[in-house]
């Protein structure tokens, strides 16, 4: 029987606390989630009145306030939601930024319901979520399915609730309501640092590369975008229905435009079509996988071509996968380093909020470069030391960061 997420991410967790010699105690509480919320929304809607169970899983504050995304998914259940609040400690972590790890979830398909709908549910989570919300407490922001809008319904209801103004409680939000310049594009941004460095630390330089991208959302759309005006060659993209191939490459621009005016990925253009597990397969000098998670597992991971993998994703790759990665020299960027530019922006967009002082773009992207680079320095440097992996190193680093903290707190 295969692990849930939230066992995998515990068995990482685990795999670096036993390396670094924590005892057990600290151990257990490295694993486990400080305070889990359950709550059933109860929301009219266009198809009347109808219960969406309802998640916020918060993951150690050692290191700051709680931190983390909310979903609006119709799979979202609390294994789920738990394992990515671990993931974000672990990122927020691993980047050394003063947050802690947080998710929410709704379990909801939204293409089921109408625009009106879902700003009920939004304003409804915010309803029960507020007294374990705060802009010193737990600062939620956008994953799959929420969005910007999502973001400024939940806010304007936390005011309500509480009274007052307090835009730091939550990111991601639209710029006239304090969002910060650079969000939208901060985790593929933050991406392409990453490998850029990577390309130069390992081969002396960023030479062109051919690249494949599973997932043509906000990350890996963003990410086709740098990639090519960077000077590399888009040789293949996919998003849920399928994708296009073509090994002379194309600009993702043509492919993007067919997706907004819903038509299909490669047509009117002179691509071959694929299916997004044969895109996966696809020789390749980097495969960006940026959809879902479990993508790459045991059962397709030996017949992956690509020679880096880059995680804009959360939880692309099984531990198992990542063995066979490691047997065939594969290398994996991982994703609580490679998309932590989303989160970093979105420490940005709070210090904003709370100086109520705000960065031009320029000033964003700066800063955002620092951090990544930095991090990833960080990571090698653990890499070396320990002689792991690149994901191995993170979570050497994140894991050792947090016990820190802890122990400085005395949670011991």
């Amino acid at each position: 029987m295969k692990n849930t997420p939230f066992e995998n991410i515990q068995k990482r967790i685990d795999s670096a606390a036993q390396i670094l010699k924590l005892d057990s105690h600290i151990t257990k509480l490295l694993l486990t989630p400080e305070n889990i919320v359950e709550k059933t929304l109860e929301v009219e809607t266009s198809k009347g009145k109808k219960s969406f169970p309802a998640y916020r899983v918060q993951f150690n504050n050692a290191r700051g306030p709680y931190k983390g995304g909310i979903r609006f998914h119709h799979e979202a259940d609390l294994d789920e939601v738990s394992a990515l609040a671990a993931g974000m400690a672990i990122k927020c972590s691993v980047v050394g930024i003063p947050l802690g790890g947080a998710k929410g979830g709704v379990t909801i398909n939204p293409k089921e319901y109408t625009e009106a709908d879902l700003e009920q549910v939004s304003r409804a989570f915010a309803r029960e979520m507020a007294p374990y919300l705060g802009v010193d407490k737990d600062i939620p922001a956008p994953d799959v399915y929420t969005n910007g809008q999502t973001m400024a319904w939940m806010l304007d209801e936390y005011e309500k609730v509480i009274g007052k103004n307090e835009p730091g409680m939550i990111t991601g939000k639209p710029i006239v309501l304090g969002g910060s310049l650079g969000r939208d594009t901060a985790t593929a941004q933050g991406g392409v640092y990453v490998l850029h460095t990577y390309l130069e630390k390992v081969e002396g330089g960023v030479k062109p590369k051919k690249i494949v991208i599973q997932g043509l959302g906000n990350a890996g759309g963003v990410a086709a975008e740098i990639l090519h005006k960077a000077g590399h060659s888009i040789i293949g993209v996919s998003d849920s229905t399928g994708g296009v191939w073509s090994d002379a490459g194309f600009d993702p621009a043509l492919v993007m435009k067919n997706k907004e005016e819903g038509k299909k990925l490669g047509e009117g253009l002179k691509l071959n079509s694929v299916t997004n597990e044969e895109l996966l397969l696809l020789p390749c000098d980097v495969l960006v996988v940026a959809a879902l998670d479990n993508q790459l597992r045991e059962d397709n991971a030996g017949q992956v071509k690509a020679k880096i993998v880059l995680e804009l994703a959360n939880g692309p790759t099984t531990p198992e996968a990542d063995k066979i990665f490691e047997s065939k020299g594969i290398v994996v960027i991982p994703d609580v380093l490679a998309n932590a530019g989303g989160v970093t922006v979105s420490y940005f967009e709070w210090v904003q909020n709370r100086q109520q002082y705000y960065w031009s773009l320029t000033e964003v992207q700066e800063k955002l470069k620092v951090i990544m680079v930095d991090s990833l320095h960080e990571v090698m440097n653990y890499q070396k030391k320990y002689m792991s992996s690149l994901r191995g190193a993170a979570y050497l680093l994140a894991v050792h960061r947090l016990y820190e903290a802890m122990r400085l707190r005395g949670r011991k």
